[in-house]
């Protein structure tokens, strides 16, 4: 849009954990308008992650996903004829974004029979500082500490 930025939609809280990000993150989840399927594949994988754990399963993945979520990303800006990645700071609410992208991106290309135990498995991984979701914020802060000479392009 042009002129005004587009209103934000609240979000209804989950009828379990009563939380707008779990209603978030299973937005996310969901695959052809199927949100009852997803709730229920989102539910199930915090099961199985608090029977493993002896924790609680909610927790973890709120541990997860701030585990995952990047502090600073590159962008890239044409200057001059060359594309520059610049590194800059995530705002909070792609912050979060990008963490729940990237667990269900990364979920679902483990292995495993079912989405609920891919899902519970990349959330497990991610609480512990590991796995392919925790690999690429890594990967995005190294990017960024690489590019940091071309920090004084920042827009």
């Amino acid at each position: 849009m042009r002129k005004t930025q587009a209103k934000k939609l609240p979000l209804a809280p989950d009828a379990r954990f009563h939380d707008t990000l779990v209603t978030r993150f299973v937005n996310n989840l969901m695959w052809k308008g199927k949100k009852n399927t997803a709730y229920n594949i989102f539910y199930q994988a915090v099961d199985r992650v608090s029977k493993q754990t002896g924790e609680d399963g909610y927790e973890i993945w709120k541990k997860a996903l701030n585990n995952v979520a990047p502090g600073v990303e590159v962008r890239s800006r044409r200057i001059g004829g060359a594309t520059f990645q610049i590194p800059a700071e995530v705002r909070a609410d792609r912050r979060i974004s990008l963490s729940m992208k990237w667990l269900i991106r990364y979920s679902r290309d483990r292995n495993g029979k079912s989405m609920a135990e891919k899902l519970a498995g990349e959330i497990l991984a991610a609480s512990k500082g590991e796995g392919a979701a925790y690999k690429k914020k890594e990967d995005t802060h190294r990017m960024a500490e690489a590019n940091k000479a071309f920090a004084h392009f920042r827009i």
